[in-house]
């Protein structure tokens, strides 16, 4: 990761950021966090920031943050400028510390971990909350134990009321006397998570935060100490968080998993992209749309309040929408991506021409890009072919011999079209006074594999004359 020093924002222009913690992979709801903050970046024409928040190095993997990158890149998320390591800024947040113990907003609290708990069970068992006040909070310099190592603790008002106007939540009130004195500096010189995204988000410029609503308590504790710093806090919006179709916490049974995940089900990144800004977020009744139109879109006044509820079967519908709408280029390149990641190996020139040709036919009913490419199996097939259950069925000894019939008239074609493969397919059923579907299944199923597949006459063009004629001729009596 590159390290960089960041300068405050002395402009007007919006500035979001994304800011996931590098101890797993970019699960789905730091993806569709990411994603709000992208689009309203992009709506106004502002930056979207990149923050690895690091500190915590016993969880902090470079694996993680690799795959945080790799799935902010096949989400198309592009930040501005390079990722921020928030481990590299401790000198900063340090700094900070130090300026409130000298304007006295912070203080140091030399307590020990046994009195804290202590303190704590007392609290209790008294059924009060269990919140510390510490014995050291008005002592000055003359009563400082010399030599003995100490935290620095916010001085946190004990009056009156702290108020957050949030942009999704409303106003939102807590009584000082709620907040207790949350630890800043820990006694070995390391920044607690609150103190390092308060210093870090005002050093990069960052207008508007918008995370998930299980920080809408952090926004009050982060409020005071920037009020500590003589800092103008940011805007703050608290989006819903995910849930189940049941309603339920997201897990893993409802879909939290990492981004790499549904790109490995053959998802494509923009209806991703689309899906997610639709859990909390709307626009009328549109739900289909591109990502120029969200980002055209968006707004914070949009977001709505409630949880929203994953739905596989939703965003299966999405994204076959999304690959219908895709042009045959773009769904031919991720389809060869997904089949190279799949199959551990490149797609050949010849199967990815095929493959492009057969494209117009293979989207019209695929859902995702495994499923387009498991219909799109003939093409990668070698002889002889292996048939599933409803194939052999169809390949009858009566159907194997009108295939052997119809391989002359096949070979008559002047031309390999979908036209003209027709018109001779059609004339044969004709002249045996059969029904088209009595000779259509069993050369689907010789040409295949498979019971079901494309429109059969563009699947005999993608194979051409040669390969068509070889398969038929591998399951025909004569």
């Amino acid at each position: 990761m590159t390290t960089q020093s960041v300068k405050t924002n002395e402009s007007n222009a919006v500035v979001t950021r994304f800011a996931p913690s590098p101890t797993g992979f970019l699960h789905i709801g730091g993806a569709r966090t990411a994603l709000f903050n992208w689009l309203f970046a992009k709506h106004h024409g502002g930056k979207f920031l990149l923050r690895i928040e690091d500190t915590d190095r016993a969880r902090s993997t470079p694996e993680a943050t690799e795959a945080i990158y790799a799935g902010m890149r096949w989400m198309g998320l592009d930040w501005d400028g390079d990722a921020i390591s928030q481990f590299s800024r401790i000198d900063r947040h340090a700094a900070a510390a130090k300026r409130m113990l000298d304007n006295g907003s912070a203080y140091r609290c030399y307590a020990s971990k046994e009195e804290i708990d202590a303190a704590r069970e007392l609290a209790k068992a008294e059924k009060r909350p269990p919140r510390f006040d510490s014995p050291w909070r008005e002592k000055t310099e003359g009563d400082w134990p010399e030599d003995a190592l100490y935290a620095v603790r916010l001085k946190a008002p004990t009056e009156g009321k702290t108020t957050v106007e949030d942009q999704v939540q409303g106003q939102v009130t807590w009584a000082n006397d709620q907040l207790d004195d949350l630890i800043l500096l820990r006694s070995d010189g390391v920044p607690t998570y609150m103190l390092a995204v308060v210093v870090d988000d005002f050093e990069m410029g960052v207008t508007h935060v918008i995370r998930g609503d299980d920080h809408l308590t952090n926004a009050a504790r982060q409020t005071l100490i920037y009020e500590g710093l003589g800092w103008k806090p940011p805007i703050f919006a608290h989006i819903p968080l995910i849930h189940g179709p049941d309603g339920s916490k997201l897990s893993k049974r409802h879909g939290a998993l990492g981004v790499d995940a549904y790109e490995d089900r053959g998802y494509l990144a923009e209806a991703m992209r689309n899906y997610l800004a639709r859990l909390g977020w709307s626009h009328g009744d549109d739900e289909f749309f591109t990502t120029e139109q969200a980002i055209e879109w968006f707004g914070l006044d949009a977001i709505g309040k409630s949880a929203a509820r994953f739905d596989f079967d939703k965003l299966e519908n999405l994204n076959g929408q999304h690959i219908r709408a895709a042009s045959d280029i773009r769904l031919t390149e991720a389809a060869t991506a997904r089949y190279e990641a799949r199959e551990g190996r490149p797609m050949s020139q010849r199967h990815k021409k095929d493959l492009s040709a057969a494209m117009p036919g293979l989207k019209e009913r695929a859902k995702t890009l495994n499923e387009l490419l498991d219909t799109a199996g003939y093409i990668f097939a070698t002889r002889p072919l292996s048939f599933d259950e409803k194939a052999q069925k169809q390949l009858t000894d009566d159907a194997r011999a009108m295939l052997g019939e119809l391989t002359s008239h096949l070979q008559q074609a002047r031309d390999w079209s979908t036209e003209e493969l027709e018109t001779i397919t059609k004339a044969f059923a004709e002249q045996r006074e059969i029904k088209l579907g009595k000779i259509a299944q069993p050369l689907r199923a010789a040409l295949t594999g498979r019971a079901v597949s494309p429109g059969i006459y563009d699947v005999m063009v993608t194979l051409g004359r040669d390969e068509t004629l070889a398969r038929i001729s591998d399951q025909s009596v004569t």
